[in-house]
This record gives structure tokens, sequence and C-alpha cells, in this order.
């Protein structure tokens, strides 16, 4: 609505507004004026008829008594209607109640209404209104008016104070409907700590925009005696659910607000005023309620969902990771799934957030894209970071680099929580290997690197999404080299490793494990993390023969893990010291399976050589009479690391001498004896 007709529509509205109260005031000034005997048994008497009361009152029903309109404007806008006949028809009031609320109004806006109260009820202790002068003095009265399941006190249009009787204490006009009544809208001050504005500022990728359209045909269809259908929003894509709700009201020209799940009042009595009051709201102001339940804490809280949906008017919106099962019996509930942005989806995002910026990537939006399964907030939080330095940096070649790091930051708040980042610092020179262990290693990073190449370029995906998760295991003893060769990878492919412990994802409770691994999953999606299962056989041992409840369970939770594993599209590495502990059918499903032999003698060289960093002293090392010591390469390290303590305390550079009294201490861990052939020679 432009500026002048909101001015205008302000002023027919003050001047409706002025006239109903004048109305409201000469009926209560009628009423004092007779004399008093003409008054038989005075304002305290109060006629029982109920004139124009149309049936029992039921805040449940659909009928038109308690519906709530269709589609309503800011105030002022389509119809140019005044504010209280707005009201008035979306609460369904009555001739009197509506009257009951004009002389309340009148209380607030009136200086002289005071007096006129206590004249009126001969009781100078009672300068306010009451249903009691309510039903003597206004046309058309009916005591249902009065009740708590009636409009005015449902939807908490006004207040009654505490007194000694209902007829007789002082009715007062809440001031959210007064500032309606006058032009006035905003949110509720009681909903501003829990509900929260959302803004559909963001364009939506094509698949969202479907889904947006859809819903708000849901809504448009619906008429006055058919509430609004419930909308289940679920799926992993949290941001772009919100999104969608919120593009969808502005569609239908509702507000958007958002609720969290942990905000909503447990007490069944605080639930429900707040149904009421945002029932009250939707209808005032034309909004949604986006009830998000995606971080629910509690499982009993799933009811205290259903319950607080169930007793709202209004559109709602549910979203959360997984769909609940709402009743329909009073409302239609569609279920609708949010799917991740495809490649394409979010190759248009990239080039859009870049703009000509994109032009000069050559080619690595393909790579970002098949690397980092980012949503639309994301994508575009990284464009704005990456042309924000690019106006600082006029080399354009650096921007790949930007982005790359970009994108790596956005993913990491929500692995962060469920898992352990390991910063790599191993190089393919650090790794001593055989080559067919070297080669199938390089095969990884290609795979990973020419995913959607070969998926979605080239078809493969449409095939089917098993065995699509590009999984290796890792197997030999400890020390041969397992997480080095993570660390090699993640270095190669420029990514975050996140090693997760086992001990805070498998839980003795049913389903608890697989909802954890589903968390951190669903986050290593989006980041193109690699994941690090440490000592794989604790979680991916062999299925057993079922014996009673907790063996079927443990399996199930088996079964999951073989099919997230099959589809999960980053890199899954596990590592094992027993690869025979491992189910047989959880080995066919890795794709690469890496066996680390124990180092020989030639290869304890070659680790000996580069166990120390450049900048450590050291003087007269023969490293093959160091690798003589039978030992993998973990225990290598641990004794150059042990043998560069005590040099340092000596002031000297490391010695054999220093690495002889490390190899001894080492020994001793292991429970092994140092034979004299191993270390023959060294000093």
């Amino acid at each position: 609505m432009s500026v002048n007709l909101q001015d205008n529509w302000n002023e027919t509205n003050q001047r409706h507004l002025i006239a109903e109260l004048a109305r409201v005031r000469k009926a209560i000034e009628a009423y004092v004026m007779p004399v008093a005997g003409d008054k038989a048994g005075g304002p305290g008497l109060v006629p029982l008829h109920t004139t124009n009361y149309r049936g029992p009152a039921n805040p449940r029903s659909t009928g038109s008594r308690f519906s709530l309109p269709i589609s309503r404007k800011a105030i002022g806008e389509v119809d140019g209607a005044p504010a209280l006949d707005r009201l008035c028809t979306a609460f369904s009031l009555s001739p009197f109640e509506r009257d009951v609320l004009l002389l309340c109004a009148c209380m607030e806006l009136d200086g002289s209404f005071r007096s006129l109260c206590a004249s009126a009820q001969a009781d100078p202790q009672r300068p306010f209104p009451t249903f009691s002068l309510a039903l003597a003095a206004l046309p058309e009265p009916h005591w249902n008016a009065s009740t708590p399941a009636a409009p005015l006190r449902y939807w908490k249009l006004l207040h009654v104070e505490t007194g000694e009787t209902l007829s007789l204490s002082p009715l007062r006009i809440e001031e959210r409907v007064l500032h309606y009544l006058m032009g006035l809208s905003y949110l509720d001050e009681n909903l501003r700590d829990i509900v929260q504005p959302l803004y559909a500022d963001e364009p939506l990728a094509s698949s969202h925009r479907s889904l947006r359209k859809q819903i708000a045909e849901l809504w448009s269809r619906s008429d006055s005696q058919m509430a609004w259908p419930i909308i289940q929003l679920s799926g992993d894509e949290h941001a772009a659910k919100l999104a969608i709700a919120a593009a969808a009201g502005a569609e239908v020209g509702a507000s958007p607000y958002v609720v969290q799940i942990n905000d909503i009042p447990l007490a069944v009595s605080e639930r429900q005023s707040l149904a009421r009051l945002w029932g009250r709201e939707a209808a005032l102001n034309d909004c949604i309620l986006i009830v998000d339940y995606e971080q629910i804490d509690e499982l009993n809280k799933a009811g205290m969902v259903l319950s607080f949906v169930e007793s709202i008017r209004g559109r709602v919106v549910l979203i959360g990771r997984e769909p609940l099962a709402l009743p329909s019996h009073t409302r239609a509930v569609i279920r609708l799934e949010v799917n991740k942005l495809n490649s394409a989806e979010q190759f248009a995002l990239w080039e859009g957030g870049l703009g000509p910026v994109a032009h000069k990537l050559n080619g690595q939006l393909e790579t970002l894209v098949a690397r980092f399964n980012l949503g639309a907030p994301a994508i575009r939080a990284v464009c704005a970071e990456a042309l924000i330095t690019q106006q600082e940096n006029e080399d354009p070649d650096q921007i790949g680099e930007v982005l790359w790091q970009a994108c790596r930051r956005q993913a990491r708040p929500r692995l962060d929580d469920l898992a352990q980042r390991i910063k790599p610092a191993a190089t393919w020179d650090d790794l001593i290997l055989p080559e067919i262990q070297r080669q199938t290693l390089r095969d990884i990073v290609i795979h990973v690197r020419r995913r959607i190449k070969v998926y979605e370029t080239w078809g493969f995906a449409s095939k089917g999404s098993r065995g699509l998760g590009i999984s290796a295991l890792f197997a030999g003893v400890s020390g041969t080299g397992k997480t080095m060769a993570v660390e090699v990878l993640a270095q190669e492919l420029n990514l975050d490793v996140y090693r997760v412990d086992l001990s805070a994802v498998v839980s003795k409770y049913i389903g608890e494990t697989e909802k954890n691994l589903r968390r951190v999953f669903d986050a290593a999606e989006g980041g193109g993390s690699i994941l690090l299962f440490d000592e794989a056989d604790a979680l991916f041992g062999k299925r057993s023969e079922v014996r009673d409840s907790h063996d079927r369970y443990a399996n199930i939770e088996v079964s999951y893990l073989l099919q997230r594993i099959e589809s999960f599209h980053g890199l899954a590495i596990l590592t094992t010291n027993m690869k025979g502990a491992l189910d047989s059918a959880f080995l066919r499903r890795i794709r690469f399976i890496v066996q680390f032999p124990f180092p020989d003698a030639t290869q304890r060289t070659e680790i000996w050589r580069h166990v120390f960093p450049k900048d450590t002293p050291t003087k007269g090392l023969d490293f093959s009479k160091l690798a003589c010591l039978n030992i993998a390469g973990g225990n290598i390290r641990n004794i150059a690391l042990n043998a560069a303590f005590l040099a340092a305390e000596a002031g000297d550079a490391v010695h054999m001498s220093h690495l002889l009294c490390a190899s001894r201490s080492e020994y001793i861990k292991l429970e092994r004896p140092l034979n004299n052939s191993e270390i023959t020679g060294w000093v």
C-alpha cells in the first residue's frame, strides 16, 4: 500500500473508531439518565436472556464463529475496511461482544469515562467497565459473552481482573487489541521472546521454488469453513526448509515467524495460553507460525509438539529432520520432503553469487561443487566473503583458494561438535609404503576428485544410489602408518579430517547409536570432510547370532552403518588392527581395502631417514643399524621423539646413545626384550 493510501486509511479508521466509541458512550449515558426508580434492581441486576446468541461456543470448532480469515493483509490493505470491522469478522464477534470490546476501549481512550462508569453503576468504587454494566446498558445482551469459551476471553481480546464476582469484576481491553483498533500493528510483546521473525530475502533454487508454490496453493485453496492444512517439511537441509516456509508465507502475504521447540512451555496451561495468543496474533497480523523441532532435546517432547500444533489456529509449518506422526482428524497434514540441492542448482547459485568473478575461475567451480555439498545460505556466505577478499586483493588467481578455505570453514561448525578435527601434517614423502599400497591411495584421490563427473555427467548416479559412497579400510597392526595415510589424503585433497569418537557415538539405548551416526554422516555430507573411524572393529564388528533383543538391535546398528557407508557422498576411512573381526558383508561394500604391512628392514631405514625434522640437530646416526630394531613406524617415531628430549636436556645433538636409551624405554613399554643383535655397534 502506498503512503498516501495508508494515510487515507488511517484517517478513515480513526473516524470510524471515534464514531463507534461515541455510540457506545451514548448507550451508557442513556442508561444513566433515567431516574433511579425506573431501574428497578439497579445495575447489579444481570439479564440472563440470550438475545442474538448463536449456539454454544466451541473453541476447537471449525465453524464460522471461530474460523480465522483466509487471507489477511496488513491493516488498511485490500478492501480498506476499518480495523474494528476486521477484528469482529476475524473472531466472529456478535454485536453485543463488539460493544463490550468498545466499552473497554472507551475506558482507555476517554478520560471522562471513569466517572461515567461509576455513575452508571451507582457506585464510586466501580469506575470501570463490568459485564454487569454491559449486560444492563448495551443492546442485544447475552450472558454467554462472558464465558471463558466465548471469543472475548478465549482469544484474550479482553481481560477480566480479579473481583468479588464475574459480573462485577473490572474488564480491561488487551493493549495489543487496543493498538490494533487504532491502526497500529506489531508483534505482541508477550510473543516477542518466544517467536522470531523470519525474512524471505534470498531467491530459492528451482526445486525449492516448486515446494513454495505448492504450499502457497494449498493455503490459497482453503476456504472459511475449512482450516488450513498443517504443512510438514522434513529433510536434512534446515536452512532450506526455513527459507521455503518463509517464501510461501510471503507469496500469500503472510508474515512468517519461527518458534524453537525447546522454547515452547512444557506445562499444559502455559502451552495452551501460548497457542491462543498466537491464534489471536495470526488473525490480527496475518502470520504463519513455523515450529522448528530440528533440535528437539527430549524424546517425550514429540507428543508436546503434536498437542501444541493441534491447538493452534492459522497457518502452521512444521520443520524437522524426520516427519512426526500427526493425527489428521481435525486438520489435514501435508508432508513434503526438502531434498539437498543438486549439482546444477549449486553451480547456478555459485555463478549468481560470484557474478563476473565466476568466469575467472577456470573450472574451479565444478571442483567446489564436487567436493562441498553446501546449501544456498552457505554458498551465498562464501561468495560474499570471497568478493570482499577479491576487492582487497588484485590477484584474481587467489580467489579459488579463498573460496575453498571459506567452504571448509562453513562446513566445520556442524562437525566440530560431533567429532575431533585433526590437522593433517604428513605428506607423501613421510609415508613409507610399498608401491602397490601407495597406488591404491592415489586411486582414492582420483575417485574423490572425479566423483561428480563420473556419477552425474556420465550418468552412473542415475542407475541408483547404492555403492556410490567412497569408502576405504586401512588394516594393519598399530604403528604401520594408517593414520598418517589419512593425513596424506587430506593434504592432497585439501580437506578436513574428523576422527569419530566411538565412545560418544555408541549408546546402550536402543536406536541412539544410529541417531548419533546419522548426525555425523549428515554433517560430513555438506562439508566434503573425511570421516575417520579409528579401531572400526569395535563398531563394525561381525553380526552375531540373535539370542536376545540386545543381539537383534546390535545387528540393526551394523546394518544401518552398512547402508549409510554405501550412500555417503564424502570419503569415509576406517582403520582396524583386526581385519578378521569385521563383518564380511561390510568388507564387500568397502570400495578400497589397503593392507598396511609391517615394515621390512629397507622400509624401516627409510622411516628412520624421514623421522627427524630438518631443524633437529643430529650427529653420527647410522640408519642401517637403527633399522635393525624390528618395530613399526609408530614406535620408531616414539623413539626418535624421546631421544630428542634426552639430547635437548643434555644440550647436545641427537646421538646414537640417546636413541639407545629411548629404545630401551620403548621396548619396556612394549614388554619385549631388546636383543643385543638389534643394537650391536650403536655406541
